[in-house]
Formats: C-alpha cells, sequence, structure tokens
C-alpha cells in the first residue's frame, strides 16, 4: 500500500400527540411529562440507540439478556433503559469495505473467500449487505443486497496499486447505511484494511495547500525538512478527517470493525502504526473491534516455508471472522430517552455496562453527537 436543545417548548396536548407521531432516534421526541395539572407539558427528550455486544471468556455470545441486566450512563448520570432487542430479533445492515490498494499476493484472495463465505454464514434471509472498495476514491461495488449476491460481488473484486482514499470511503459508507438501512436495524461496517490513507480530499488538499505555501522553496529545502512538513500537514489533516468520520459513524449508530491484513508488519513505520491506531479509535468509540493477526510472511525466498505460512494465515483469518460473527450474533440493541438539554453537534459521553457479576466482556459505543 502506499503511504505517504432545541429550546425547551410547551405545548398543548393536542400538539404533543401530533408531535409524537414523529419520533426518530437521536432526534427530540416529544415525551409528555405532567408535574401538577396546572403545570404544562415539557418536550425535551430524544432516543438513543447503543449497539451492545457482549461475549463470555471463551468469545462466545451470550444470549437472552433483557433490560434488567444492562445499565447506561449518560455524562455519568444513570439513565432509565426503555427498550432491549437481542441480535436474533433485529434485521442487520452491513457494509464491507475491501482496500483494494493492497498487494496482490495470495492472501488478497484468501479474503475475498473468507469474507464472502462469511456473508453467507452470518447473515439471514432478512439482512443486508453493501460492498465498497477502498482505493484512489470510494467505489460503490454493490448496493444493499442479499448474501449469495453480496458473496459474489466480493469475489469479483481486483485489487490494484493505486492510493488509498480510506476516510473517504468510511464516511460515505456510513452515510450510506444512515440513508438506506431501515429504522431499528442492526448497522456494521467491516473493513479489511491497515487504515492508512493517501487520497482522501480532507488529507490530499492539506497536502496540496502545504506545498502551496512553500512556494519557490521547495525547490531549495533539504528532503529530511520536506518529508517531515509533508507528515506534519498529513497529520493534521488526519486528525480532522478522523472527527469527520467518527461523527458519521456515530450519528449511524453503525459499530466499526476491522482486520488488518498488513499483520506484523506494521512495526516497521511509523504511518502504519498510525493507520490501525485509527482502526483502534474508530472500534472502540463505536463499540467494535479492530483485529490485528500476527499474519506471517509469504513472499520468502523458501518455497515451503511459504505455503505453511499461507496455511497457517489462512486459519487465522478464518478464526477472526469466527470471532466477529460471534460478536454480531451476540449485539444488543440498547434504548433509553435522553431529557438532558444538550446543544447540537455536542458529542455525549455513554457508559454501558451489566448489573451482574458475570465475567462477560461488553462492548459499547462510547458516545453520541447530538442531532
Amino acid at each position: 500500500m502506499k503511504h505517504l436543545k432545541p429550546p425547551r417548548i410547551f405545548y398543548s396536548f393536542a400538539v404533543v400527540a401530533a408531535l409524537a407521531l414523529t419520533a426518530l432516534a437521536q432526534t427530540p421526541t416529544p415525551t409528555p411529562k405532567v408535574e401538577t395539572d396546572e403545570e404544562p407539558i415539557r418536550v425535551s427528550s430524544r432516543l438513543v440507540v447503543v449497539p451492545v455486544s457482549v461475549t463470555n471468556a471463551a468469545g462466545q455470545p451470550v444470549m437472552g439478556l433483557t433490560a434488567k441486566d444492562f445499565s447506561i450512563a449518560e455524562e455519568n448520570r444513570p439513565q432509565q433503559i426503555e427498550k432491549v432487542s437481542d441480535a436474533d430479533k433485529v434485521p442487520l445492515e452491513i457494509a464491507i469495505l475491501f482496500d483494494v490498494s493492497a498487494s496482490t499476493d495470495a492472501m488478497f484472495q484468501f479474503e475475498q473467500d473468507t469474507a464472502a463465505k462469511f456473508l453467507q454464514e452470518v447473515m439471514r434471509p432478512e439482512d443486508r449487505a453493501t460492498i465498497f472498495t477502498i482505493g484512489e476514491r470510494p467505489v460503490l461495488v454493490q448496493s444493499r443486497d442479499v448474501s449469495e449476491k453480496s458473496a459474489v460481488s466480493i469475489k469479483n473484486i481486483q485489487p490494484t496499486k493505486q492510493f488509498t482514499a480510506f476516510y473517504d470511503t468510511v464516511r460515505i459508507a456510513a452515510d450510506y447505511l444512515n440513508k438506506n438501512a431501515p429504522a431499528g436495524t442492526r448497522k456494521v461496517i467491516v473493513v479489511i484494511s491497515d487504515g492508512e490513507d493517501t487520497n482522501s480530499e480532507g488529507v490530499r488538499n492539506a497536502l496540496d495547500e502545504g506545498y502551496k505555501k512553500l512556494g519557490k522553496k521547495i525547490d531549495t529545502i533539504d528532503s529530511k525538512s520536506l518529508y517531515q512538513l509533508t507528515v506534519a500537514n498529513r497529520n493534521e489533516a488526519s486528525a480532522r478527517e478522523q472527527t469527520r468520520v467518527l461523527k458519521s459513524l456515530q450519528n449511524a449508530d453503525t459499530v466499526f470493525y476491522s482486520i488488518n491484513p498488513a499483520g506484523t508488519s506494521i512495526e516497521l513505520n511509523k504511518m502504519s502504526q498510525f493507520g490501525q491506531a485509527t482502526l483502534d479509535k474508530f472500534a472502540v468509540q463505536t463499540g467494535g473491534t479492530a483485529f490485528l493477526p500476527k499474519f506471517q510472511p509469504i513472499a520468502l525466498k523458501d518455497g515451503v516455508l511459504n505455503s505453511y505460512n499461507v496455511k497457517k494465515n489462512q486459519e487465522m483469518l478464518t478464526t477472526i471472522f469466527r470471532q466477529l460473527a460471534n460478536e454480531l450474533r451476540a449485539q444488543y440493541l440498547v434504548q433509553y430517552y435522553s431529557e438532558a438539554d444538550f446543544p447540537v453537534n455536542r458529542y455525549v459521553n455513554l457508559k454501558v455496562g451489566l448489573t451482574g457479576p458475570q465475567p462477560l466482556r461488553v462492548r459499547a459505543r462510547q458516545g453520541y453527537f447530538v442531532k
């Protein structure tokens, strides 16, 4: 891969009844609360949807949990859970993002085959998948469709050696799910990429602007100084792009998962480490997982060792997709009404847990942006 409150308003009972019909997730929705017969009704709550996955020590899904099993706090204030829906009753909307700028080694085809098999195993008739490629620009390979067609679409993807618009693709995929996935579904993005970005619009423009500011000095500046300036501009732009992407993921109530095919080679340079840190950030903030398998090299001079490493890498990738499937089967949608008076675009911190002492692992989004 190439590096480089609304304000509080008082309404009559008739108005409140009308407003109640337009309730949307995370959008201010009428929640009548009558203090006395003389006091008016306050309308100031919003529905917040929190995807939560629960697994045991062996990584197996924990099923059958109900609202009484969960606890949730918003800015350290305990909230009353309104409803909990489990995975068996909620359709899945999954977007697979394939990085096609990866090297065309033997692992690429196996990544395709394993991802296709994963979709066929985890998806049910009511579920839908969308396929994007991460390359020089985001490409929608397939809009929402069933597992069989999605598997074929994945297998038909061809790798390239183009630049990488990672941030743009993740943000566009999240926006796509937010716009097209039916209300009440579980939304998930699975990215197969190292998280590095060389061509998203924000990054590209920042680099171009940096070079323009240098003007004629670019011909006299030494290569080390130019490199340091480029890295500084890229990192500043990447930080801004990460904020944009995270907001899109949170607004879409989407859980982010990733599988980094670079394996242990990320230890070789800071760009690769930065990419993995980005994957980790998106996963932690949304309640997902960033898998970093310890793939072994498969381009050695020893053909026998290459074959052995390919087999071990394939087994590891299969294990990762199996764990991912378990997490999706263990996913709940925890819903509550927030009555806090936060301004639009304010980021609200969340903390989700279990009420019992079970030694279980809980993954959940860590916050949301007020709409």
